[in-house]
C-alpha cells in the first residue's frame, strides 16, 4: 500500500483499501463516470488495488511540477485544484466527492499539471501506475472499462477547457 501520497503530509493516516470502505467508496463516485458500467461485485475489485488515505484540511495532495505515480478519487471532503499563473496561484477546479485528480501524471510519467489543496478534512482513494498495471494484468476486462473511464474523463475536461478558452482565441480570418 506504499504510494508517494502518504509522503506530501505528515499528518497522512493510511485507512487500509476501499475494500474495507467500500459503501463509502460507492456512494462517493455513483455519480461520476468512473465506477459507470461496473458492477458491485467489479468495483469490490478494483477496491482491492485502492489504498485509503485520510488527510487534513488544507493538506497538499499534489504539487505542481513534482513527480508524480498516482491518481487520487475524493472519498468524502472538499479540496481545490490550483495552478500557477506567473506569480499568481489561480484556482482551476472545485473536487468534490467522487472527483478524481493526478491521472494525468499517473498514465504518462510527467510532473504534475497542478496543484490539489484540501479545503475540509478528506479521505482519497489511490491508484498507484504499479497497481494500475497489476489491475490490468490480473482483471484485463475490469483494467479496460477503468481506462474507458479514464479516457471519458480526459475528453469532458479537453472539451471544457476548449469551451473556456474559446472566446480568448484569435480569429483565423479566412472562414
Amino acid at each position: 500500500m506504499n504510494s508517494q501520497f502518504a509522503e506530501f503530509q505528515p499528518d497522512v493516516e493510511p485507512l487500509g483499501t476501499v475494500t474495507d470502505h467500500v459503501n463509502e467508496f460507492i456512494n462517493a463516485v455513483q455519480s461520476s463516470t468512473l465506477i459507470e458500467g461496473l458492477t458491485r461485485e467489479e468495483t469490490g475489485v478494483l477496491g482491492e488495488y485502492l489504498a485509503c488515505f485520510g488527510v487534513p484540511r488544507h493538506s497538499t495532495v499534489l504539487r505542481e511540477g513534482d513527480g508524480g505515480d498516482f491518481l487520487a478519487i475524493l472519498i468524502t471532503g472538499s479540496a481545490v485544484i490550483t495552478k500557477r499563473h506567473g506569480d499568481v496561484e489561480k484556482m482551476v477546479a472545485t473536487l468534490r466527492p467522487g472527483d478524481m485528480v493526478g491521472e494525468m501524471s499517473m498514465i504518462d510519467g510527467q510532473t504534475r499539471f497542478a496543484s490539489c489543496v484540501t479545503t475540509l478534512p478528506s479521505d482519497f482513494a489511490v491508484l498507484t501506475h504499479d497497481k494500475f498495471k497489476a489491475l490490468l494484468a490480473d482483471h484485463p476486462a475490469l483494467g479496460n472499462k477503468l481506462l474507458l473511464a479514464l479516457l471519458r474523463t480526459a475528453t469532458v475536461r479537453l472539451r471544457h477547457a476548449t469551451q473556456t478558452m474559446l472566446p480568448n482565441l484569435t480569429d483565423v480570418g479566412f472562414v
